[in-house]
């Protein structure tokens, strides 16, 4: 188990690197694959089709609305047609619910419409990180906060950890684990915003402004972690899927990075001034 854990990591890291240094077409295509496998295992856990290997109405409606929503991002920056395809995917669900009463519950739209907002518009935001100005380097800063932070916890807290942080949701994680993800997160980022700077590749006035917005996405990033966590418990499921052997589905390995993504997106562009090209 821990070779195929170690082997996987390191083949999702290879992809996602040469993707994220293509950017373009590449990374775009990526994202809306990761986003579509996440769409699916949400709505798989929260009970969206009791049927198995079945595919439901409301199902695809939210299929339509990744879609709809990606070739916005991809064809138009512009936010008002971007809140159309969100707006025009929850009133298709909700017209699925109506004209096909009482075939669908509430619960169940609801799960669909979390399940298309949750997974697919947060990681789009990796894809939009890096169409910033500079991305190619600021879109790495998005996994320093996530998995960086995750590991140092891993680390720190296997080594002194004793106060729990959430003893009832995740036994394991505790308090100085949290800090030392954090830490770890500020320290490496500041460490990759000197090297950045030193090689001419990132224009900084500040370079503890990278080490802000990496702590920043470290802290969000472990309440990404701990709610992936809350759901599965909900809903009394080990793994929400089986793509990344020994990880389980992307929603298993990306929990973190749906929340530090919109973050780092958004730190970039009111703290650094960073413009979409």
């Amino acid at each position: 188990m821990f070779l195929e854990r170690v082997l996987s990591s390191i083949v999702l890291v290879v992809v996602l690197a040469a993707a994220l240094l293509l950017g373009g077409d590449i990374l775009f295509l990526l994202c809306l694959f990761i986003s579509v496998v996440a769409y699916r295992e949400m709505a798989k856990a929260t009970k969206v089709n009791d049927k198995k290997g079945d595919i439901n109405a409301l199902e695809i409606v939210g299929l339509l609305g990744i879609f709809g929503y990606y070739g916005v991002r991809f064809f138009s920056a512009t936010e008002t047609y971007v809140m159309l395809t969100i707006a025009l995917t929850l009133i298709g669900l909700m017209s699925v619910y109506v004209f096909a009463f009482p075939k669908y519950h509430a619960n169940q739209v609801m799960a669909t419409a979390f399940s298309f907002l949750y997974g697919p518009i947060m990681l789009s935001y990796i894809y939009l990180t890096r169409n910033l100005e500079d991305g190619i380097y600021l879109v790495w800063l998005i996994f320093i906060s996530s998995w960086i932070c995750d590991t140092c916890a891993y680390l720190v807290g296997s080594a002194i950890g004793k106060h729990k942080m959430a003893p009832v949701l995740s036994p394991k994680k505790s308090v100085e684990g949290a800090i030392g993800g954090v830490a770890g997160a500020v320290l490496v980022g500041v460490l990759y915003g000197y090297v950045m700077v030193h090689f001419n590749l990132l224009e900084l006035n500040n370079i503890w402004m990278i080490g802000v917005i990496t702590g920043i996405g470290a802290v969000i990033s472990q309440i990404g972690d701990l709610a992936a966590s809350a759901i599965k418990r909900n809903f009394n499921i080990k793994d929400y899927g089986k793509l990344i052997p020994g990880h389980g589905g992307i929603m298993d390995r990306f929990d973190s990075v749906m929340f530090t993504a919109p973050m780092i997106y958004y730190l970039a562009v009111l703290l650094l001034n960073k413009t979409l090209y």
